[in-house]
């Protein structure tokens, strides 16, 4: 990754930070998108003294805010002129209630799967520049419970954590496979994965009877550091350059399920994504 300018969503801590070292370790240069200063300062140090590479950068967003998300793609392109990756990493599992950011949206829906198709639209023309690059999104085998419903994206019509993190997790299979065709013959490769069920901050909105079942269930959890292992591999290894439009679990390629394949309801949902981000003109 000599070189490479990598760029990581939600790179303070769990699988974004683990994701971070390794390819900070591989000679890359890595830029941390991170909501809080002070938690980004923080990584950026524990970063450079794990990997033995000072050459990290950060830029400050809370992916919540589409305003915020324009502004550090603004940032970047004023910043760095290179982008070889781009691992959309961050996401969020509001636990208690159902929430709304300050564009209206539902947080879930908002920061899993508009705000890394927000940020990788405006930094697309630079991938193009860099290429051969590769976008990677974290997603989930959680997407297998899911199915989208197209009346009802915002989750309004009775509220579960857990299915509106299922659905925004099968948005970010259907992104990844209409990137990859629309991206066709660009040099650009767009890919997925499932990390595992990994011991992240995901879990921190819990409630007092869901943290001791965690707590139960903690021994089988995967560490931040094998949970990034896919994405590390999907964003340097020389063997699957080229690959694009793919679904992976312990870098191995596998089927998604099968709604995901859906051609149409793709195009469909990338309109809609389109026109929920689209620059206010009030």
């Amino acid at each position: 990754m000599q070189g490479k300018t990598c760029l990581i969503t939600g790179a303070n801590a769990g699988i974004g930070k683990a994701a971070a070292i390794g390819l900070a370790r591989q000679g890359a240069r890595v830029v941390l998108l991170c909501r809080s200063e002070a938690r980004g300062r923080a990584a950026m140090d524990e970063i450079a003294r794990r990997s033995g590479n000072g050459s990290l950068d950060l830029l400050i967003a809370d992916l919540a805010s589409q305003r915020q998300v324009r502004e550090a793609a603004e940032e970047y392109l004023q910043r760095f002129d290179r982008l070889d990756v781009l691992l959309n990493n961050a996401a969020v599992l509001a636990w208690r209630e159902r929430r709304l950011n300050e564009d209206g949206l539902e947080m879930t829906f908002a920061v899993n799967h508009l705000a890394p198709f927000l940020l990788t639209g405006l930094l697309l023309d630079r991938l193009k520049e860099c290429a051969p690059a590769r976008v990677v999104t974290v997603a989930s085998g959680a997407h297998r419970k899911a199915e989208l419903d197209f009346d009802d994206l915002q989750n309004e019509r009775d509220y579960s954590p857990f299915e509106a993190y299922s659905r925004s997790k099968l948005a970010n299979v259907y992104f990844t496979y209409e990137l990859a065709r629309r991206l066709e013959g660009t040099g650009v490769t767009a890919n997925c994965l499932h990390p595992g069920v990994v011991s992240t901050a995901l879990f921190r909105e819990m409630r007092p009877w869901q943290r001791v079942l965690l707590w139960l269930g903690r021994p089988f959890l995967l560490k931040p550091e094998a949970g990034a292992d896919t994405a590390v591999y999907l964003a340097g290894a020389p063997e699957v350059e080229g690959v694009t439009g793919k679904y992976f679990e312990k870098r191995e390629e596998v089927r998604s399920s099968p709604v995901s394949y859906d051609t149409g309801a793709a195009r469909r949902f990338w309109d809609v994504s389109e026109s929920l981000t689209a620059p206010s003109t009030g």
